[in-house]
């Protein structure tokens, strides 16, 4: 197969694939609040960054744009982190194909292809190739960097060229989502640790010809590759050094994670089971990366896919949980740029599978050594149906902001007033805001935009709340707890807006549910 064809062939499965229903499902309050951020005028959200969200400044930037120029529907906001995916899925198939070539594997073109497959029909790609955030930006550094990489480890690979074109994309990997980051400690696993890169002369000796694409070469001694120590470091500080500001101002807006809460088992198990695509999957994704990562230590000497992927996959997670037993900050959506290591580590074992079975009698022929893997992929396809079809819903989204907007609009009245419940909660309501706006905000002390914030600041004196609460007849409550409760008010203007509710005599007329979304209408 030619080599293009391994590239674009997934690219095109992942347009195909995560693009397929792209507007279907509805904002929820993260894409709600990159819509409001990036509708402001630039200097507005330079004063929106300065307060909040500076770790997602590059990508609120980079939508203004977009937006300018298409708008902010759903499928608008969500395209850019589409085309972002697809070009991860490319570099996936391209780092899985080079790191089969320089292990010197049969078959690299179908690792690659594989690999690439793999990840473009991947539900949990799907998920945030349809999502209006940064993180698939991130898994695009992520891979670019993770090729980039590849290519600087040759010795015949450019040199300082490479090494350059790698921090810088290390570097954007950290201005999309600053714990993007974290690819560098599995970078240095990666290449460190192990035995010499394919090319390398022996000690005291030069190195022997490259093999033909899928040959093989004779094992060399283990030494830590010391001719890349110094341009993976400078690669690697000077990408964090351009990034310093950004960190120490992600630092101290550090309480918008506040609300992360310790891991546990669960949440271990839940992401085992949403990188596999589903709990169904997790026993066959496991045992062939497995597959992949015993390829990998026959061929331990060498980079091979196993030694690239394993890292990527395992360290940046592992660091996060194991921080956040002692201070949270894990959260799914933080390493989800690891899952195109899981595809490439499925893939090498897919291939190895097929590898082992040609040097039995019972692979005589490519065609037959290959039917034990096709038979899986097969299997692995409609096993994916489920939980391709389940992430493309709007139940797949902590909120559903569409349904609750025409839940507003269906049932609104003039005049009616509308409380959030806490403040922030305000964000349920910028998703599709014109229904909202129809309700009279009178808890609003100053707007998103001249507070400089994302939800506007309250006022703070429950007198003055109560002097405002005049003629007012019906009243909504929008609040939004992960636990399908209404809250409990905790502040004293929150308990003021639910004592005047009862103070008027009202009742509650009807609570809707949009997902995390409650909508309660009181009406005397």
């Amino acid at each position: 197969m030619a080599g293009w064809l391994v590239i674009a062939i997934p690219v095109a499965v992942a347009f195909a694939s995560a693009g397929a229903g792209l507007s279907g499902p509805s904002l929820w309050r993260d894409e709600a609040y990159t819509r409001d951020a990036i509708s402001r005028s630039l200097s507005h959200m330079f004063v929106l960054l300065a307060h909040t969200d500076a770790v997602h400044g590059a990508y609120y930037l980079l939508m203004h744009f977009v937006a300018a120029g298409f708008g902010t529907s759903a499928a608008a906001l969500r395209f850019p982190s589409l085309c972002a995916m697809a070009v991860a899925t490319g570099f996936t198939a391209a780092i899985a194909r080079r790191a089969a070539v320089l292990a010197g594997h049969r078959w690299p073109e179908a690792t690659g292809l594989l690999a690439g497959l793999l990840f473009a029909v991947a539900p949990f790609m799907t998920y945030y190739a349809q999502m209006a955030r940064s993180y698939a930006f991130v898994t695009m550094f992520a891979t670019l960097s993770s090729y980039l990489l590849l290519r600087a480890a040759e010795p015949e690979g450019g040199g300082w060229r490479w090494w350059c074109g790698y921090g810088v994309a290390v570097a954007f990997c950290g201005l999309f989502n600053t714990f993007g980051l974290l690819i560098l400690p599995a970078h240095a696993l990666c290449l460190f640790p192990g035995g010499r890169p394919p090319g390398d002369p022996p000690p005291g000796g030069t190195h022997p010809p490259r093999p033909p694409l899928g040959g093989t070469r004779p094992p060399t001694p283990r030494i830590i590759r010391w001719r890349l120590v110094v341009p993976w470091v400078v690669a690697a500080v000077g990408a964090v050094v351009v990034l310093v500001p950004l960190l120490l101002e992600s630092f101290r807006q550090r309480e918008q994670i506040a609300w992360l809460a310790k891991p546990d088992i669960k949440t271990l198990t839940n992401l085992t089971s949403d990188m596999a695509g589903s709990k169904a999957l997790v026993a066959p994704m496991v045992l062939l990366a497995l597959g992949g990562l015993f390829a990998g230590i026959l061929d331990r000497r060498r980079l091979s896919p196993a030694a690239i992927a394993l890292p990527w996959l395992i360290v940046p997670p592992a660091i996060l949980l194991a921080v956040s037993l002692v201070k949270p900050v894990y959260s799914q959506r933080y390493v989800e740029f690891c899952l195109p290591a899981l595809a490439i580590l499925v893939a090498a074992g897919l291939v190895g599978l097929a590898r082992l079975i040609a040097a039995t009698p019972l692979g005589r022929t490519d065609v037959l050594a290959w039917v034990p893997s096709a038979i899986i992929l097969v299997v692995l396809a409609v096993l994916l149906i489920a939980p391709q079809r389940a992430i493309r819903q709007s139940s797949a989204r902590p909120d559903n902001l569409r349904l609750a907007a025409a839940i507003v609009a269906a049932n609104e009245r003039p005049g009616d007033v509308v409380f959030y419940l806490p403040n922030d909660m305000y964000v349920l309501g910028t998703g599709y805001p014109t229904p909202f706006l129809k309700l009279r905000n009178i808890g609003l002390g100053e707007s998103p935009v001249a507070s400089g914030t994302l939800t506007g600041a309250e006022v703070s004196s429950p007198a003055e709340l109560a002097s405002r609460f005049t003629d007012v007849t019906r009243v909504w409550v929008v609040t939004g707890a992960s636990n399908y409760k209404f809250p409990v008010p905790s502040t004293a203007v929150d308990k003021e807006k639910m004592a005047l509710i009862a103070g008027a005599g009202m009742h509650l007329v009807h609570r809707w549910q949009a997902g995390e979304t409650m909508l309660t209408l009181y009406s005397k």
